[in-house]
Formats: C-alpha cells, structure tokens, sequence
C-alpha cells in the first residue's frame, strides 16, 4: 500500500459522508495517525503478551540458567518495547510524504525513543551480565562492578551523543569534538569516576581487596567485610551490622588493613597485656620456693634454675645473706615462666609461631607483662573467648605468685581507707 492509495481511501470515504474538503483531509490524517497509534498498541501488547510470554516459557524450560538471569533482569521486556516503534516507523510514510513536516517531526521523536530504549536495553543486558560474573569462581573478589560501570558509561555518553545530535541537527563527531574542547569541565565533573576507574584497576592488579575481605580503614570508620566494590565507591558492612561507603580510590591514596592474609594463614593473634603492681615485684625465698614447686608446669624449672643459681652463687658470691647479692630468682620472673608455660601447653595456641611472655617499659599504670601468642581459631566469638580463657586464668594466678595487678583506685577504696 502506498501514500496515496491510502490517503485517497480515508479522504473520499469522509467526502461521501458530506464533509467539506478541508475538514476532511484534517479529519484523515487524525484518522490515520490514531490508526498507526492503534497498531502500535497492538503490536506492543502482541509483544509483550505473546512473544514474551513465549520467551518466558520457553526460558523457564531451558536447562541454561543464563537466560533465567537476562528474564529476571528484563532484558527481553525492553526489546518487546523495540516492535512498537519499528512498526510506527515503516508505516508512517504511508500516511505523509517524503518531507512532510509532521514526518519529520515522528521520525526524529521514534529515533530518540529507540536510542533511549537500546541503551535501557544495554543497560539491563550488561546488569545480567554482572550478575552472572558475580557468580563466577573465576572471577571472584574481581572488581566487576568497576567494569560493568565503566561500559555503562560508555553507552550513556555515546547514547546523549546521539540523542543531543538528533537534537541539534549536528554530526556526532562535531559533538564529540566540542566535548574535547571542554576536556577540563569534563575531567572535574567526572573526577571520581576517573578515579575510581584507576584506582578499580590497580586493586584488581595487585588483588588488594577482595569481595568478602574483611578490612579495617580508621579513617572512615570501615571495620568490617566488603559487600560491593565498584567504580566509585566500596561499601563495608561493619560488625555493628552498620554500612560504610569508602572511595574507591582511598584504598590506593589511603592506609588501610586487610585480614584477608590471616584468615588465610588460620590464626589470629593474641597481644595483651598484664599491668603488674611494681611494689608486689619480689625476690622469692625458700618457703615461697617451696610453694611454687608444687605448680607442675614449672616444678622443672624451678628445680633447673635452682641448681643453676646455686652453682653460680657459689662460685662468684661471698655473702650471700643479702638478698641482692649474687642471683635470686624472683616471683614475677617464675610468673613469666609458668605463663609462657601455660602457653605452650594451651591447645588453643599455635606453636608453630612466635610465643611469648615479655616485659615491656613500666609506666604509671605498672610493669606491663606482654603476652604474646597466635590462636588456633580465626573466628571472632571463637577467638575472644579463647583469649579470655588465657586472661581469666592468668589473672587469677597471679596472685599465687604474690603478685597483684594495677588498677587506678575506685571511691570505694578511699571510702574504705578512710573508714580503717
């Protein structure tokens, strides 16, 4: 069917029923453009109620799982949107001619819907596509978010490209020209996405972070996993269940730690320390020499630096009746060992790394005996209840050395004072 023959057919119908000349011919081209409206209509509901409906049964059938995630994300439903505006575009002509104002006018405004529908269409394919490299293994902990960003882009800029050419009335290349005229506008509009790209592609290189890694950044407040890591941002879900947004590029510009090594190796280390009352720090004598031998973890090494001292002292001391005179062995020092002991015979310590019990500088809170060890369980509640096994039960035997440990005195303890 041609223009004419259908123009012709509309106007001579709406002549015979006695309408003027002029009144008729407006009155065929309303006509005529609410039929081309009534067929894309029908052509979408046709599209959407019976060709997709025959995509979606047919997905649902197919073993793939890759088209369950392109209908779940509607790829397929954007595309149904593409028939309507084909059919109005090829029909159109037969209604106006060639340079018809009006034909001008829907062609430009069909190609700007159909822009906009491929990028909505793009959009969505590159959403499933993400979705599906997600749940890769060989893309795991991979920044693929970045790079789903960075082509979404792409087709946005060539998209408004193409949309402000239809516009305008200009090349895409003189569009693309004058944005190169404004390379710095540019840049400072699209300084994080820059950024963010850079710095995606660095931490991908040298696998810094990880989807699931669990980081600690004090400067934003960041202690917990990786959730999401995309082109601008990286979002942690801290332990208090709260969710941090960190720039992407802070993991390059800025500090930051990552557990994921630990996790790796299994084990977790413990680092704490005792505060001792300097003023309960003593030389032992013998009747307290004879009490801690009957502690079995250092009965052995009381005995061997017993023997030791002895040699010595008998040696190179002449008056050994001052207690500084010559080597003495003291409580705090047989604490240390019983500790270090304690340690190494804890099934919950790693011995094939560093074990410890140091002194480190006193200060005026005490003398701080450092502990110093690995646990076994990398699990958070695991490993805190693990450590407070180890400080419950060196706290309490501390005092079976004589020792006591430092606290700032309450109002109770004046309050008690005064009362004595």
């Amino acid at each position: 069917m041609n223009n004419f023959n259908l123009e012709l057919w509309t106007e001579s119908l709406l002549l015979q029923s006695g309408m003027q000349a002029g009144t008729a011919d407006i009155l065929s081209k309303i006509i005529e453009i609410l039929a081309i409206l009534l067929v894309s209509i029908i052509a979408d509901i046709v599209a959407r109620k019976v060709i997709l409906s025959l995509v979606k049964r047919y997905v649902k059938k197919s073993t793939n799982t890759y088209d369950d995630v392109f209908l779940d994300k509607k790829v397929f439903d954007s595309l149904a949107h593409l028939i309507p505006a084909a059919i109005i575009w090829y029909t159109m002509p037969w209604i106006f001619e060639e340079g018809n104002s009006v034909l001008i006018f829907a062609r430009k405004a069909i190609t700007l819907y159909m822009i906009v529908m491929v990028v909505v269409v793009l959009n969505r394919f590159l959403k499933a596509l993400e979705h599906l490299a997600l749940q890769s293994k060989k893309s795991e902990g991979k920044p693929i978010s970045s790079y789903i960003q960075v082509i979404n882009i792409v087709v946005y800029l060539i998209g408004t490209v193409l949309i402000l050419s239809m516009l305008i009335g200009k090349s895409p290349i003189t569009i693309i020209t004058a944005f190169g005229a404004a390379t710095a506008v540019v840049l400072l509009i699209f300084r994080d996405t820059i950024l963010g790209f850079v710095a995606s592609i660095q931490i991908s290189a040298n696998d810094m972070v990880r989807l699931g890694d669990w980081v600690s950044m004090t400067k934003y407040g960041a202690d917990g996993n990786v959730t999401e890591i995309n082109l601008t941002t990286v979002k942690v879900q801290n332990f208090d269940k709260t969710v941090t947004t960190v720039p992407t590029y802070a993991f390059i510009s800025d500090s930051f730690k990552n557990w994921r090594a630990m996790e790796n190796v299994g084990v977790r280390r413990i680092k704490r320390a005792l505060m001792i009352d300097i003023s309960t720090i003593t030389f032992v004598d013998n009747a307290m020499i004879d009490e801690f031998a009957k502690i079995e973890n250092i009965s052995a090494y009381i005995s061997e630096k017993q023997n030791e001292i002895a040699a010595y002292n008998e040696k190179h001391v002449k008056n050994t009746d001052v207690a500084i005179n010559g080597r003495k062995m003291t409580n705090l020092g047989i604490f240390r060992n019983y500790a270090l002991h304690y340690l190494q015979n804890h099934k919950m310590v790693s011995q094939n790394e560093t074990v410890m019990v140091r002194q480190l500088q006193s200060n005026e809170l005490g003398l701080p005996l450092e502990v110093y060890c690995f646990c076994t369980d990398t699990a958070w509640v695991n490993y805190e209840n693990v450590q407070s096994d180890i400080f419950d039960h060196l706290l309490a035997a501390a005092q079976v050395f004589k020792l006591k440990i430092y606290q700032r005195p309450a109002g109770s303890d004046f309050r008690d004072g005064l009362a004595g």
